[in-house]
Formats: structure tokens, C-alpha cells, sequence
């Protein structure tokens, strides 16, 4: 039934995102459409897209090319119902052992063991790990990342503060308090306010785990309104709201990367691949001015989440193995290479190959957050990340087909109580009744 009700769901979405269909012959021969996330590695691999196609005669490359929430959707509704309008799709670690289970995604597997340098054991454990199912990878990761809090060295010196290298969610509050100077243009955190289970969803999730929170308890009864997650949102919201940027509501990774590399913001907590575009000099006005340090605790000794980028082929795509040669080429270790050497080492696409962490250009250019990236994603553990057992896996999602709709709800209703149009409570009593109904259905299948 649940099943058939997230088929239902999709093939509606998949009704108002029309596209061209994959596999297609174009004017120089065949042509791989790829679905992938506007974020700034993902234009990066874009703009190089030329030289796959120049060592790949007669193969060319179209890009659908959207905003993480759009992405999702119009991804998710054509894998699905096996649409066949995409060769290449860009998904996460969410996604991809619940598509292999399905059966909608390609074993890669074979083609990575029959692919010489490429080299799988060179993935990060834990990475390569999320992207397997049975054994087998069913995604390979373009970028991986945990979370960690940045701030900048020389607002908290010229306060006379000190950051902690691990620091408490109250200490960042009391930080973010004293460093919010609004005349100057100036706010105290930038945290996400934009609505969707990937948006807002994904630091509140870790901020509601480490205050003792979860979604469901091991009976699938809904916990939205347990204190826990009453304190949780009660803190994340007062805190956007008191002293965070201008607009939070509206507020996603991409906008709190471009107010804290344009000098608006002391502290952000968002994901590790943020400091890479925080150190390039073509886009940020804070280069060199950066810390970095663990996620923000309050009951348990980490927080920071566990997620990949990565590429898959739909089952039904219609030439796997020209599908199999671009990813080899974006997620292989000369693509690493590649971007480094055309755009500068701070934007090559981190948290997930070892030897990058190897590269003498990358390592000085990462100094200030190499280190703190791998210790962030070797922190995050999905089955420790809780106070209480649960019934489900993942730390900034719960790893359930249902969670795209009831994380996307409630996220909105974390928006709404950030924007002031709702209370928290409110919020939280209309989420909970989101969470029963999901709660419910497991609870009738046990």
C-alpha cells in the first residue's frame, strides 16, 4: 500500500514536470540527458562537460539542470514510473538503497569492477557504504559531506571571543547574540529557513537530535510534540528569528553561502562542501578569514549528518553503458584533477575520494577545513546519532519512502512558525498529525 500510494504521488508530479525524452538522437549522434542539482560543484562538472564529449565522439551530452527541491521531485517522478526521460540522475544516499530495493536503479557494480583505476575502495567507507544495497553499489558519489559550523576568526577575535573546537548549541546561541550587529549589515548565524525535507529539514533534523528528539518512537507513535522537539524547534526558531539573516524563511544553503561569503554573516551551520566556495577567492570576500569546527551538541557527543551527492542510472535508460562512461568521468579521480587544475583546488569536489585528501595543491588550499571535513563525516554515525532507539535510519531524514511528503509538510511548517505567520506549537501540532498518519500505516503492517 505504501508503495502504491508514493507511485500514486509521483506519477502527480511527474504529470506537471514534462521532459524530453533520454536516449534521444541528436544532431551529432546520441544524446544523455542528465537530471542534476544546480549547486556550484554540480555547474562546475557542467561547464567541463566539453571534454567528455570530446574523448566520447558521437556522444552528446543535455543537462536538466534544477534547484535541489525541483530536482527532487522531477527526479523522483520519473524513476518511479520508470519514465525513461533521464539516462543520468543525481541522487543521495536517501534515495538510493530504497530505489535499489525497488528495483529502479542499475547494479553498478559491474561496471565498476570491469572499469580499470577506478578504483572503489578509494570512496570514503562510510560514503560508499550509504550507496550500497546488498553489496552492491547502485550509485556512485559525485561529492560527499557531513556538517560542521564555520565562523569567522576575525569578528570573534575582534570581540574577544574564543570558539570552542566542540562547541554547544547554547554557546552558539550566546555567540550568535553578541556578534549580531544589524546596522553593520551583519547577522549573528545564517541557518536554513526555506521549506523542504532537504532545505530546513536537514540542520533542524540534527539540531532536534542532539536535544534528545526523534520523529517516531520503536512503536511508530509520532513524537512531534514530545518536549524534546518542542525545545528543539522552540531554540531553532527563536534563534534564526533573533539573530539570524534577513529573510530566513526563504533561506537555503545557496543563500546562506552567498550571505557569509559576502561578509554577512559571522556564523553558518550548514554542510562541510560550504568551504569550499567559502575560500575561493573568484566568490567569497571572507578568504583565509574562516574557522572551522564540529557540529553543535547539547546531549550527544556529535550531531553533524551523514550525505552524498551522487550519480545512478535508471533501470529503463536506454544505453547504460554511455551512461556508465560519464560517470566514470565526473565521480573518477582525473575529474578531481581536472577541476583543480581549471578552476583552483578549493573547488574540486571533497568528502569523497581519499587520495584527493593526498594532493599536495589540495591540501594547501583546504588546510583550514580538510581535516575537519574527513572528521565530520568519519563522526557521523546514523545508528548512534540518537538519545532513544528508533525504528528508522538516518540522521538529517528518516530513511522512509513516505518522508519526501511528510518532511516536505513539516518543513513548510517550520518555515511558516520562522517567517511568524504560525507559533511553534502550532506548527508542531499540525506536524504531528502528519507523522501519525505516516506512524499508523507501519504500525498496521507489524
Amino acid at each position: 500500500m505504501r508503495k502504491r500510494l508514493a507511485l500514486l504521488a509521483v506519477a502527480a508530479l511527474l504529470a506537471l514536470t514534462g521532459c524530453a525524452g533520454a536516449g534521444a538522437i541528436g544532431s551529432g549522434g546520441r544524446t544523455l540527458v542528465i537530471a542534476i542539482v544546480a549547486n556550484p560543484q554540480m555547474n562546475d562538472a557542467i561547464s567541463l562537460s566539453g571534454e567528455f564529449e570530446r574523448a566520447n565522439p558521437g556522444v552528446n551530452l543535455k543537462f536538466v539542470s534544477l534547484p535541489e527541491n525541483q530536482a527532487r521531485a522531477k527526479i523522483t517522478a520519473s524513476t518511479a514510473t520508470q519514465g525513461g526521460e533521464f539516462d543520468v540522475v543525481m541522487i543521495s544516499n536517501y534515495e538510493t538503497p530504497q530505489w535499489a530495493a525497488n528495483g529502479w536503479l542499475e547494479n553498478l557494480q559491474p561496471y565498476v569492477d570491469r572499469t580499470p583505476g577506478y578504483d572503489p575502495g578509494d570512496f570514503i567507507p562510510s560514503i560508499k557504504e550509504s550507496l550500497s544495497y546488498n553489496g552492491s553499489l547502485y550509485a556512485v558519489p559525485f561529492y560527499g559531506e557531513s556538517s560542521f559550523l564555520t565562523y569567522r576568526k576575525d569578528l570573534f577575535e575582534k570581540a574577544g571571543l574564543t570558539m570552542p573546537e566542540h562547541p554547544t548549541w547554547q554557546q552558539i546561541a550566546d555567540f550568535a547574540a553578541k556578534l549580531d550587529d544589524k546596522a553593520a549589515g551583519i547577522s549573528g548565524i545564517c541557518l536554513r529557513g526555506k521549506p523542504g525535507w532537504g532545505e530546513n529539514l536537514a540542520p533542524f533534523d540534527t539540531v532536534a537530535n542532539t536535544f534528545g528528539a526523534s520523529w517516531f518512537d520503536q512503536n511508530w507513535n509520532a513524537q512531534l510534540t514530545s518536549p524534546e522537539f518542542k525545545q528543539a524547534a522552540n531554540f531553532y526558531v527563536d534563534l534564526v528569528r533573533n539573530h539570524g539573516e534577513v529573510g530566513a524563511s526563504s533561506a537555503g544553503f545557496s543563500e546562506c553561502g552567498t550571505r557569509y561569503a559576502q561578509g554577512q554573516a559571522a556564523m553558518w551551520y550548514d554542510a562541510t562542501v560550504m568551504a569550499g566556495t567559502n575560500e575561493d577567492p573568484e566568490n567569497s570576500k571572507v578568504v583565509g578569514k574562516s574557522g572551522y569546527v564540529a557540529a553543535p551538541v547539547v546531549r550527544t557527543q556529535s550531531s553533524g549528518w551523514l550525505y552524498t551527492w551522487s550519480l545512478a542510472i535508471p533501470k529503463v535508460a536506454k544505453d547504460k553503458q554511455a551512461a556508465w562512461n560519464f560517470l566514470n568521468w565526473m565521480t573518477g579521480k582525473e575529474f578531481v584533477q581536472l577541476v583543480g587544475k581549471t578552476y583552483g583546488w578549493n573547488r574540486v569536489p571533497p568528502g569523497c575520494r581519499l587520495s584527493t585528501y593526498d594532493i599536495p595543491e589540495y591540501r594547501e588550499a583546504a588546510k583550514a577545513y580538510a581535516q575537519p571535513t574527513l572528521d565530520s563525516i568519519d563522526a557521523a554515525k546514523p545508528e548512534n546519532v540518537h538519545v532513544t532507539p528508533v525504528p528508522y535510519t538516518g540522521i538529517q531524514f528518516v530513511g522512509i519512502p513516505e518522508f519526501q511528503d511528510l518532511g516536505t509538510r513539516v518543513s513548510q511548517e517550520l518555515s511558516a512558525a520562522i517567517a511568524g505567520q504560525v507559533s511553534v506549537d502550532e506548527a508542531l501540532e499540525q506536524s504531528q498529525k502528519y507523522a501519525q498518519t505516516v506512524g499508523e500505516s507501519y504500525r498496521e503492517t507489524k
